[in-house]
């Protein structure tokens, strides 16, 4: 189907790039199976639902502009903004290196700024969506039921998604300056990483710097807001009026927007071109210099040395699962500094929360070992027994987790010995049963579709989280003293674990019919 617009030009090109978003997000669906759209049925109907009943509780009440309500408005403006600029800096470093359309592109009559300036809308438009949907979703019945005013808050968030997908051009750019285009897609996707959980890493400072737990970075801000013990900046006020709708805040804040996107697009033009044309090539990696290393004995530890091995190199792959890192890791830090002064009860939620994470990003290391084999081929047809190999590619996604949490569980058990042994219990089953479901239920991917996992299944991917939590559950009341009750969860995630399981020749078979219905 042709484009209804004139070749080469800014809608015509912007158009072949939303056509190609929605294409590759229908195949993300096709291959997660109708799970996944149920799924965002489902919360799209529960936002709808909220709200329906937030627009009927806020009916004919308007929204004060005072020094709380204004550090509330700046305060989820913020996060906003390190999320968007945390995707469109992935994206900017991948438009560098993941499309791999550029060179075509800029070596075609069109000019380099007007090919940088549609990509880069696309990189807003996707970075604004994740936020303009939910928002849709839930204040369209305000809107329509008394506060048409709040329309500011979908152009507020068009205005930062610019501003960010700006941003992440210049970020990009700088850092592709200053050390190298194969260093830049590390940085710059560690970097995104950092971003995306840099309000969680800041809300947890206190407790990390020996704070009192009950203490929160973001609470104790609004607290003094409210109390009237912070002067807020000028202009503090301006996102939140731009969000009511106020005709001049909302005017500066799409011009501040607008402004950074057209500056990165338009002058960075014909260097992204040539960034774009240094990186062909600037993944080939020279070969490894220095004496040769002897084999590992046997194919159990060379196969686990690979996979490790593997992981390191991936900087995407890090990236994402550096993001479930960041996470995980405070939360057993601040676990281990509270165990000495808090009660056995309040260290139930914590330790709950540090053992559902150990799973999740043990199950994201074992789809990348298991089921995000190169040569799956070459392993079918090898001496080894394919069992042999699922077990040394679990091992491998296993110890990092194990080495993650070794010092800080070590921290919490000599604080709390109880409370560190559950933890470490707790954190060891469901690292486990997420690396057994993957290897259960793998389905072979490509690396590169890591973030949308696209090659697992939906509803292993659904238990996986399930049996996590009742896991995590059954932690949180061993580590609160409540033995008995703890084994009512982990009987249920036994048997949901026993109905997952399958056989090495099932798991041979499922491979064979997936690769027959592939072909």
């Amino acid at each position: 189907m042709s484009l209804p617009f004139k070749p080469a030009t800014t809608p015509w090109l912007l158009s072949h790039e939303l056509r190609l978003a929605w294409r590759g997000f229908k195949a993300g669906r096709r291959s997660s199976g109708p799970g996944a759209v149920i799924a965002f049925v489902l919360v799209g109907c529960m936002i709808l639902i909220g709200g329906v009943f937030m627009a009927f509780g806020l009916r004919g009440v308007a929204v004060p502009v005072n020094p709380l309500s204004v550090m509330i408005a700046d305060l989820a403006l913020a996060v906003i903004v390190t999320l968007m600029l945390s995707t469109t800096l992935a994206a900017s470093a991948d438009a560098l290196y993941e499309r791999g359309d550029l060179d075509l592109l800029f070596s075609s009559p069109l000019a380099p700024r007007k090919v940088l300036f549609v990509r880069a809308l696309g990189l807003a438009v996707n970075a604004g969506l994740w936020f303009l949907i939910p928002a849709v979703l839930l204040l369209t019945p305000s809107i329509v039921l008394g506060h048409p005013a709040w329309l500011g808050v979908y152009v507020t968030l068009a205005a930062l998604a610019l501003a960010a997908s700006g941003v992440g051009l210049l970020l990009a750019m700088a850092l592709f300056a200053l050390i190298g285009p194969r260093r830049t897609r590390t940085v710059a996707q560690v970097m995104a990483a950092l971003i995306g959980a840099a309000f969680f890493l800041a809300s947890q400072y206190r407790n990390l710097m020996g704070g009192q737990a009950s203490e929160s970075l973001f609470a104790r801000i609004a607290l003094d807001a409210r109390d009237g013990r912070i002067k807020l900046p000028p202009f503090a006020d301006l996102p939140l009026r731009a969000a009511l709708g106020e005709p001049l805040p909302l005017l500066v804040l799409v011009a501040v927007g607008t402004g950074i996107f057209l500056f990165a697009a338009q002058t960075l033009g014909r260097r992204f071109a040539d960034a774009a044309a240094a990186t062909q090539g600037a993944e080939t990696r020279k070969g490894a210099k220095g004496p040769t290393k002897a084999f590992a004995a046997g194919a159990f530890q060379a196969t686990v040395r690979k996979e490790l091995r593997l992981i390191s190199r991936d900087a995407a792959l890090l990236s994402q699962v550096l993001l479930r890192v960041l996470y995980m890791v405070p939360l057993a830090l601040v676990l281990a500094r509270s165990a000495s002064h808090l009660p056995a009860w309040a260290l139930a939620a914590p330790a709950a929360a540090v053992t559902f994470l150990a799973g999740q990003v043990a199950g994201s290391l074992a789809w990348i070992t298991v089921s995000a084999e190169d040569t799956p081929d070459l392993l079918a047809i090898s001496p080894t027994p394919m069992a042999v190999l699922n077990r040394a590619k679990l091992t491998a996604a296993l110890v990092p987790v194990a080495v993650l949490l070794a010092v800080p569980i070590a921290a919490l058990a000599w604080s709390a010995p109880l409370a560190g042994l559950w933890t470490a219990i707790g954190a060891a089953l469901t690292a486990l049963s997420a690396g057994l479901i993957n290897v259960w239920r793998q389905k072979p991917g490509k690396r590169a579709d890591f973030r949308r996992r696209r090659g697992g299944s939906f509803f292993a991917a659904l238990a996986e989280i399930l049996i996590a939590a009742l896991i995590g559950g059954a932690t949180a009341l061993a580590v609160a003293g409540q033995l008995i009750w703890a084994v009512m969860p982990l009987i249920v995630a036994g048997a949901l674990m026993m109905a997952l399981r399958r056989t090495d020749e099932q798991i041979a078979a499922a491979l064979r019919a997936a690769a027959v219905s592939a072909n």
